[in-house]
């Protein structure tokens, strides 16, 4: 399968995999695990800019206008932003971004005599605000067919279809910022839907019975945003208008109880934005939840003025870090056991041990981040199982009783999440037909290869394992590729990202179909993107390669295990180019946050050429062996 002159022999593979592995070591902080670095968000700017605006104007002078100032150097030269600095632009930041730097026009609060600028800054201020902000809105109207408030709404609205997760916050915060009018006019809010706040004052079990429009982590918005529209807006039918009224304080304090310890809801900039806002614009800015939103976006701001989509996702670059140092099958000479110690006792310490209040998630699952607002999830869950096994592989002793527990427990979470098809989604059972709740091929495949990790015999596991499988099967495009759904690529037609979805499909169940397909994406110098005319990015041929690598040692049809192996070696060689063997890891956005919107992660790339490198160095020995065996 492989000749002694492959690329996987080669110096310069074992230059850039040593590199590689040294480089994700040396990035590992202080206190034992990573933490990684999301991108800039120019919509996370922009609603963090609005709501610091909204509850004090004066005390945070100087972050809005630092934001506002970020967002005029990123504007793109049509005069739209992306979701990230290397993004094309969209609607739905680029009006968020022309609402906030338009409510800071108008706002007098904002813009009067500040003693500590003089008064030439204060005017370049302005006059740079003042031009972009014009910039933004010749685009918007070539886009929405004009800037009228049903134009702008409609078009809003076309982008996210019933799910109003998104679309209605993006309207409610446009209203705010006097796009459709002066915000304490009911009827500025004419086109912003009335969100059903008073459902947040029902037990959870009853939420996947009713035809909610928001999915299960957006609890949060659905309370403020709703009350916003109810407070602001015309009250429409005075009976339901009076029964609204009726929730109002329930749901307040659902808002409280749900808010947490650091005051950021999910510790993402753009829901806790929403809620600040909408609770100050209702001359709510001194209510608790306000005040401690607040404290949270300030302490979010990056130096150079803009915002994150979220704190971190230290969760799971430490647990995917982890998972990739292992596929070699050396992470104990590459890891020391002090530091292993503390890397299980960290992740360990990140399992829920209670019922999440927002989602209402029982204990056991693990979060994206180990800040507190962080929600359990099942791609983080088995990422966490997964790290726990691979970390309990290199002691030669009897695995403790507590770390038993803490596997078991998380796979008998994943095993209760799992829908009635089957499959795993992302943080509930799915509440009803939304997206971000329902089945997933990827995160369904991550829940297959924890279990495989542990192979526990407790029927529950068992049992989804089986329909999980099942599920894999019938969700198979006609194709080979299954479709991922917190990844994408920019540059494909859909937005989809197969590529991904795939990798990660067949990494769990070696697939030939799924193989052969992966085989069929890479480029000819073997580089990887997500289908035809999309640019190949070092994530996607890192994780195609890792998948392959494995496919290549594991599959009983020898023509698959050769063609995965050829693949392996134009990847590498690939990634050994890009990478300029192991010294440079440039990211791109793949991945997806919320609805559509887009972020990069610095350690993605540097990751997953790890688990590619390493899974790949497997291969020469297997093939050899396996060639002289055949030959026998």
């Amino acid at each position: 399968m492989l000749s002694h002159d492959s690329i996987l022999f080669s110096e310069s593979f074992a230059r850039t995999r040593d590199r590689a592995v040294s480089r994700l070591l040396e990035v590992k902080q202080s206190h034992g695990y990573w933490i990684g670095e999301l991108s800039s968000s120019a919509l996370s700017t922009a609603t963090a800019v609005t709501a610091l605006r909204f509850v004090d104007a004066v005390a945070h002078h100087d972050k809005v206008d630092a934001g506002c100032q970020w967002l005029c150097r990123t504007q793109l030269p049509d005069g739209s932003w992306g979701d990230t600095i290397d993004s094309p632009g969209n609607l739905s930041t680029t009006v968020l971004c022309w609402a906030a730097l338009g409510g800071c026009l108008h706002s007098e609060e904002t813009y009067e005599k500040n003693t500590s600028l003089d008064a030439t800054l204060q005017k370049h201020i302005s006059t740079s605000v003042i031009e972009t902000h014009q910039r933004a809105e010749k685009w918007i109207e070539i886009q929405a067919g004009g800037l009228s408030p049903r134009s702008i709404a409609w078009a809003i609205k076309q982008s996210y279809g019933r799910d109003q997760t998104f679309s209605v916050p993006i309207l409610t915060m446009a209203a705010l910022c006097g796009c459709f009018g002066n915000y304490r006019d009911p009827s500025s809010w004419n086109e912003v839907p009335q969100l059903p706040f008073g459902l947040a004052a029902m037990p959870q079990s009853w939420f996947r019975l009713v035809d909610m429009q928001v999915v299960s982590y957006a609890l949060p918005a659905l309370i403020a945003i709703g009350q916003v529209r109810h407070a602001r807006g015309s009250r429409g039918n005075p009976c339901t208008a009076w029964l609204r009224e009726l929730f109002v304080q329930p749901t307040l304090r659902v808002l409280s109880s749900i808010q947490p310890a650091g005051g950021g809801f999910l510790e993402a900039v753009p829901l806790t934005s929403f809620v600040i806002m909408s609770l100050a614009g209702m001359d709510a800015a001194t209510h608790r939840v306000a005040r401690e939103g607040a404290d949270f976006l300030d302490r979010s701001m990056r130096k150079d003025g803009s915002w994150p989509i979220d704190t971190n996702v230290s969760s799971w670059v430490t647990t995917q870090s982890i998972v990739a140092l292992a596929a070699g099958g050396r992470l104990e000479g590459l890891v020391e056991q002090g530091d292993r110690d503390r890397l299980r006792q960290s992740i360990q310490s990140w399992q829920w041990q209670c019922r999440h209040p927002s989602t209402g998630a029982r204990s056991g699952g693990w979060a994206w981040t180990n800040l507190p607002g962080g929600v359990p999830d099942a791609d983080d869950t088995s990422g966490a199982i997964m790290a726990l096994a691979v970390l309990e592989s290199c002691e030669r002793r009897t695995i403790p009783k507590e770390v038993l527990q803490s596997a078991r427990q998380g796979l008998l979470w994943l095993a209760d999440l799992a829908n009635r098809d089957g499959g795993i989604p992302t943080f509930c059972r799915g509440w009803n037909r939304l997206p971000f709740d329902t089945s997933c091929a990827d995160i369904t495949a991550h829940f297959l290869r924890a279990a495989c990790a542990w192979q526990m015999s407790d029927n529950r596991i068992l049992t989804a394992v089986s329909r999980a499988q099942r599920y894999l099967k019938r969700s198979q495009l006609q194709d080979g590729s299954w479709v991922p759904l917190w990844f994408g690529n920019q540059h494909q037609s859909r937005h989809l990202n197969p590529t991904y979805g795939t990798s990660k499909v067949v990494n769990a169940t070696y697939d030939s179909k799924g193989a052969e397909w992966l085989c069929q994406a890479m480029d000819l110098d073997g580089g990887v993107g997500s289908g035809e005319n999309t640019p190949p990015s070092i994530e996607e041929t890192s994780l195609t390669v890792e998948a392959l690598a494995t496919v290549a040692r594991v599959s009983k049809n020898t023509q698959t295990a050769i063609r995965a192996a050829a693949a392996v070696e134009r990847g590498v060689q690939w990634l050994i180019e890009r990478t300029n063997e192991g010294t440079q890891f440039d990211a791109v956005p793949i991945g997806l946050y919320f609805a559509k919107l887009w972020y990069s992660e610095r350690l993605y790339p540097l990751i997953w050429s790890v688990a590619a490198f390493e899974q790949a160095s497997l291969l020469p020995n297997f093939c050899f062996s396996k060639q002289n065996n055949h030959s026998l």
